[in-house]
């Protein structure tokens, strides 16, 4: 079968005509925000000649650890529980597969959203026997006001960089071709963000209650990038 020039499709034209030539800029915008939330991780330990000690020690140093956490109400936003384990530790040298000792082990992850809460919250624990604290973590909600922001700017950024190029030919911006994501195409690989300071306490300390860790929030980088296209009027060249 054969077809006339007329049924012929039109071909896709990437780089305009000079009836409509087109401008491909890049706008970006980099903002540096104050943290919205921070997540500590607690590690209770325990040790035992026996399991059921090891057990009983665990289940209650991990019983005081979740209710100090919980009398901060309102300031903790997320509290879960991840991996428990007892592991056996067998006897070095030993002929046969003799157990020297249980050690027990549970993690939970506590996320604040109070930061005066969180430097006395953690420094009661860290005071706590056989407890280990790793944080904090500083991080914005994914629905942060933030986000919106850069993604804005990056698109102001983009459209004023067109207007310049366009007012360098001595013309105007006619319309917007194409707006896109970076990547949008090719999914980026995530980040992992930067951790804060490490705590870790593994025995008694005094009675007294200690003073508050004064923690400082680490300020969080947006970043936003998008790819735009528009055409021009036909400049006098």
């Amino acid at each position: 079968m054969t077809t006339s020039p007329e049924d012929t499709p039109p071909t896709a034209v990437p780089y305009g005509t000079p009836d409509a030539p087109r401008i491909a800029v890049r706008g970006e915008a980099h903002l540096e925000v104050d943290p919205e939330t921070a997540r500590i991780r607690v590690t209770v330990l325990a040790r035992g000649k026996d399991r059921r000690t090891a057990l009983d020690d665990l289940t209650r140093r991990n019983t005081t650890v979740l209710d100090l956490i919980k009398t901060y109400g309102e300031a903790v936003e997320r509290l879960e529980t991840g991996a428990l384990s007892i592991t056996p530790e067998l006897k070095e040298k030993a002929r046969n597969e003799r157990i020297h000792a249980y050690h027990g082990r549970v993690h939970i992850t506590a996320e604040l959203t109070d930061f005066t809460a969180l430097g006395e919250l953690t420094t009661r624990l860290a005071d706590l026997d056989l407890t280990r604290i790793d944080g904090p973590w500083w991080t914005l909600r994914p629905t942060s006001p933030a986000h919106r922001q850069a993604r804005q700017q990056a698109v102001r950024e983009a459209v004023q960089r067109a207007r310049e190029y366009a007012d360098a030919l001595g013309t105007t911006l006619a319309a917007l071709v194409e707006l896109a994501d970076i990547g949008a195409e090719t999914p980026q690989p995530l980040r992992p963000a930067a951790p804060g300071a490490r705590m870790r306490s593994m025995a008694a300390a005094a009675d007294d209650t200690p003073a508050p860790l004064d923690l400082e929030p680490q300020r969080q980088r947006v970043h936003a990038q998008v790819n735009a296209r528009f055409t021009m009027a036909p400049p006098q060249l």
